[in-house]
């Protein structure tokens, strides 16, 4: 009895080894192997819109900054010395060449101008007495009735009476001259300034301190002066000797200007003047387009971008600003080949011509350009097409960048 109630306490405990493999077939069935082959569907082409490239010859525009300056400027001052009495002329308003514009109190010069007349008649009475006198002489000195030396005296008497009226001609002369001065007129046509010296104050004439009144500016045509640095100026001389571009040194080249408010070249003009020498502190030398400005809208002192041609024409591809990505500052587009894919194409930028971008090297006249869809495309990637005109139907303004801004690039192939 002993041994058998030793024994039945380990008859009822479960084997290990049936615990092993009941977990065993718990979790052997979670791990077999599907046996359903994976089915995954390849993705879409993405739609895309390709434009061909515009075929034109081009000519490279070059851009500087200038400011506006007068044809003519000048600064109206007092000539004689008195009381302003009258301002006769709209402050800031158009005037002509002769027009009045300040009258000075006339009567100290009338007074003078009277003076100088009376001055004038004594010397001409004088003048005719000395003239009588000397003929006179001649026949007592053949009667030998006055002595040789009286006889020469009246003669000499003449002489100095018709200098004494030339002199009080001239003294008459500079008398009326001071009489004009008093009414200030407009020595050229043009635009006139505020009046810095109001009525009934004193003003100052001469030549030296003279009392500045007002100024006037010629508006039409204007000039703008721009600064050419040394390594345009180069290249400008070298294309006129190799026979490629006419020179602003010889002759008058043509050029467009835009004030900062306009984002064309509404202003076409000319530059008809280059300096004789570099300045060597700035490294540039000066020029100076002209523009018609006959609504007078632009006024000297304003800034101006003017660009002239900076090239001799060449053939070039035109294509849309926004085709055009980046990538580590060399810049590139993506071309559609023949089995509709993308392709990476590196490509040479020009500038803008009326809003699309001249490609100098990289591209063929028949490829197909990406110019809409570009973030979604990958080099190799099957693409849907969709062709458009290259020209835009109403070009925006693109700031003029060498390859478009991040917004726009697409990430660089693999």
């Amino acid at each position: 009895m002993l041994f058998s109630a030793q024994i039945s306490p380990l008859l009822n405990r479960p084997p290990r080894l049936s615990i092993a493999a009941l977990l065993l077939s718990t979790i052997l069935p979670s791990c077999k192997p599907s046996t359903s082959p994976a089915t995954t569907s390849p993705s879409p082409p993405s739609p895309v819109t390709v434009a061909t490239p515009i075929a034109q010859r081009v000519i490279d525009w070059d851009e500087f900054t200038g400011r506006l300056a007068s044809r003519e400027q000048v600064d109206v001052r007092a000539q004689v010395s008195g009381y302003l009495t009258q301002v006769s002329f709209t402050e800031g308003a158009e005037v002509k060449t002769g027009d009045l514009l300040f009258t000075i109190d006339p009567r100290p010069f009338e007074a003078s101008v009277q003076r100088a007349e009376a001055v004038l008649a004594e010397a001409k009475a004088l003048a005719e007495l000395a003239a009588i006198q000397a003929k006179n002489a001649e026949g007592l000195r053949k009667d030998q009735a006055i002595s040789l030396e009286e006889s020469e005296r009246r003669l000499k008497t003449v002489s100095a009476g018709d200098a004494a009226v030339r002199g009080a001609e001239a003294a008459l002369r500079a008398a009326k001259l001071d009489l004009d001065f008093t009414q200030i007129r407009a020595p050229i046509s043009g635009r006139i300034s505020y009046a810095r010296v109001t009525e009934g104050n004193l003003v100052t004439g001469g030549t030296k301190d003279a009392t500045i009144l007002t100024t006037i500016v010629a508006l039409d045509p204007i000039y703008c002066y721009i600064e050419v640095d040394e390594r345009s100026s180069l290249k400008y001389r070298q294309l006129y000797k190799d026979g490629q571009r006419d020179s602003a040194l010889f002759q008058k080249i043509p050029a467009e200007m835009a004030l900062v408010s306009e984002t064309d070249w509404p202003h076409l003009g000319q530059i008809d003047f280059v300096d004789n020498a570099l300045n060597p502190e700035t490294g540039t030398i000066l020029a100076r387009g002209v523009f018609p400005n006959q609504d007078r809208l632009m006024a000297p002192g304003f800034f101006a971008k003017v660009r002239i041609p900076g090239s001799a024409e060449y053939d070039a591809l035109l294509v849309r600003d926004a085709a055009i990505a980046d990538d580590q500052g060399s810049s590139y587009v993506w071309v559609v080949d023949a089995q509709q894919k993308a392709v990476y194409r590196p490509v040479e930028l020009g500038p803008l011509l009326d809003g699309l971008r001249i490609i100098r090297k990289g591209l063929s006249p028949n490829e197909r350009i990406i110019v809409e869809g570009l973030m979604a495309v990958r080099n190799g990637m099957p693409v849907q097409p969709k062709e458009v005109d290259m020209k835009l139907a109403s070009p925006q303004p693109v700031p003029e960048t060498s390859a478009g801004s991040d917004a726009k690039t697409p990430p660089a192939p693999k």
